[in-house]
């Protein structure tokens, strides 16, 4: 990002170090977005700042499946996959599925034996124990469903680079099918179809796609093969397709791609079908979570996201599996109830885990500041909890990070890492492995998995500032935060909020509209949960308005809102609706404060 003219409300150095910036460099595209499109100012303006113009905010603002979904034609091995798919159904083999131990895997495996069930098939689902077995297909999961009788393989979330396992599946005489959406090598495994928007030979333009979006497309396309050959009739009707986008929804969210084009319209349309609570195992979580108001992008991430996630974590993600399947609103409410517990014992690992984390990147940043990726590692860290600890990392240091949990018994240490915007992570990772540095690993921008021989993970640290340095240092540089509008407390209501929510949903590629509060007061400020800040803002003329700044405890931002009662303070963040204990109204999730230049 280039840094533009004046310094938005002057602030070139905020408490966070970054200089604050117009996300929008003129009103004139938001004026003609408002006047044209009849919307009012400031949604005019977050329409702008993320390109929309007169003629395209309609159809933005309302995104429909039927303009995004792609042709089958588009897709490699996309009709040659549904042909196959639709035959297995017909011709009554048993089909298996071999799903990740996430939650887009396990949405992945639910969706597509939904959709089996509905179309007369009665798939065989195994999900790798993320301790036991480790990530994707294996020869021995492979042959177990060989034994049980399977005869095509699904791999979902999984399989583009299980070279040997599915080379096992053929030499067992099974028919492979992957879906997946990991960056891919040269060669590709041995399979009927791999279909994979991040294939180097895919054209589709779909790369963006989690796992669950790409079978979703794969259903779409077995779903119209079927109705060419006649299968569907008044005993077996054809499934409703937009009954299962509360799936594909929470798997887009969950698994951080961008929410743009078909994301955006799978997570819209997929929120209005989770609203209806018509999936038991979904509504029991989000009772178990006390989730009390309909479900947005941020509690699928930050709510629903990290108690399914549990189960593969620190248990097994069949519980999780078998969660998203139950039909029995009785058990969906048990198997919640357990991964609630679940995911408070996975908080008490993760909180240790991240503070030694944290001391060990405290450490190495000390020896060298510019350090442009962290690659943290330790003896008897929870693999369950790795990606975690990576993502707090990079949030807190804003560097693409790495954790690596080191078994004691010598074997190579495996690990999860979260990147920056701009920082292709999974690209690196595959070249690591291309250059020998590590054994295996995979992934996509924002995240990825690697395993690693201990003796090489200094090589690693090596290979990964060599090979990310020119990306971070090129992002540190235009090390900015993005503003849509200046707003006082007393413009904040839900009505104000619902209205610029037009433009969600909100994630990656699609940033949550950011506002900035000149010069407002801090009258309290206080702890809150383990590690972040709540506080109450307050304008000149009295208005207040709650805010939160979340894992900002021992932070400077943190330390500033709990110190500063005197002097106004410029404050950017993020506006929701709180709906707790009845009363709805808006509150401000802080990203960043700036002392107010005093006039001399």
């Amino acid at each position: 990002m280039t840094r533009h003219g004046k310094a938005f409300l002057n602030v070139e150095r905020s408490v966070t170090g970054r200089r604050w910036q117009a996300r929008l460099e003129t009103d004139r595209m938001a004026e003609a977005i408002s006047q044209q499109a009849g919307v009012n100012p400031v949604l005019g303006r977050v329409l702008a700042a993320r390109g929309q113009t007169p003629e395209t905010a309609e159809s933005f603002l309302n995104p429909t499946l039927r303009d995004l979904m792609p042709a089958a034609a588009g897709m490699a091995d996309l009709d040659a996959g549904a042909d196959r798919l639709a035959h297995a159904i017909m011709c009554g083999e048993k089909i298996g599925i071999i799903g990740d131990y996430d939650v887009d895997g396990m949405t992945s495996s639910a969706l597509m034996h939904e959709f089996l069930n509905a179309a007369g098939a009665s798939p065989r689902v195994h999900i790798p124990h993320r301790v036991e077995e480790g990530y994707g297909p294996s020869v021995a999961a492979v042959e177990d469903h060989k034994q049980a009788g399977v005869e095509l393989l699904l791999t979902l979330d999984c399989g583009v680079m299980a070279h040997d396992p599915l080379l096992r599946a053929g030499e067992l005489g099974l028919d492979t099918m992957i879906v997946d959406h990991h960056q891919a090598g040269e060669e590709l495994p041995v399979a009927r179809a791999v279909i994979n928007p991040n294939r180097l030979d895919d054209t589709s333009g779909q790369g963006a796609l989690c796992a669950a979006g790409v079978a979703m497309v794969l259903i779409g396309a077995t779903v119209r093969a079927l109705r060419e050959k006649g299968w569907w009739s008044d005993a077996r009707p054809e499934p409703d397709m937009l009954s299962m986008l509360d799936l594909v929804a929470l798997a887009t969210v969950c698994d951080l791609v961008p929410l743009s084009g078909l994301n955006r319209a799978y997570v819209r349309q997929g929120l209005k079908v989770m609203a209806r609570r018509g999936r038991p195992g979904l509504a029991a979580l989000a009772d178990a979570a006390r989730l009390s108001r309909a479900p947005d992008a941020h509690a699928l991430g930050f709510v629903l996201g990290p108690r399914l996630n549990a189960a593969g974590r620190i248990g097994s993600a069949m519980d999780g599996f078998a969660l998203l399947t139950s039909q029995d609103r009785g058990q969906a409410a048990q198997l919640a109830q357990a991964l609630e517990e679940m995911n408070r014992k996975r908080q008490a690992i993760e909180l240790a885990t991240v503070d030694r984390a944290m001391q060990q990147a405290e450490e190495m940043l000390g020896r060298e500041e510019a350090l442009p990726v962290l690659v943290v590692a330790s003896e008897g860290w929870h693999p369950g909890v790795l990606g975690l600890v990576a993502a707090r990392l990079k949030e807190r240091f804003n560097k693409p990070a790495f954790a690596l949990g080191l078994p004691k018994d010598g074997s190579p240490a495996t690990g999860s890492a979260r990147s920056i915007s701009g920082v292709n992570l999974g690209a690196a990772v595959r070249a690591a492995v291309e250059a020998g540095v590590a054994v295996k690993g995979g992934g996509h921008a924002m995240a990825a998995g690697i395993t690693v021989k201990p003796a090489r993970i200094g090589h690693l640290r090596a290979f990964l500032e060599e090979h990310l340095a020119a990306e971070v240092e090129a992002v540190s540089e235009a090390d900015t935060l993005s503003i849509d509008a200046a707003i006082a407390a007393s413009a904040v209501s839900p009505a104000f909020i619902e209205d610029f929510d037009r433009a969600g949903p909100f994630g990656q590629s699609n940033p949550a509209p950011r506002f900035a509060l000149p010069a407002h007061r801090v009258t309290y400020a206080g702890r809150a949960g383990s590690d972040h800040v709540r506080c109450t803002l307050v304008q000149a003329d009295g208005t207040r308005l709650k805010a939160i700044a979340f894992r900002a405890l021992g932070s400077e931002l943190g330390e500033l809102l709990l110190a500063e009662r005197q002097m106004p303070l410029h404050i950017a963040g993020r506006l929701s609706i709180n709906d707790w204990g009845g009363k709805r109204e808006g509150q401000l999730f802080i990203d960043d404060v700036a002392e107010v230049p005093q006039v001399r």
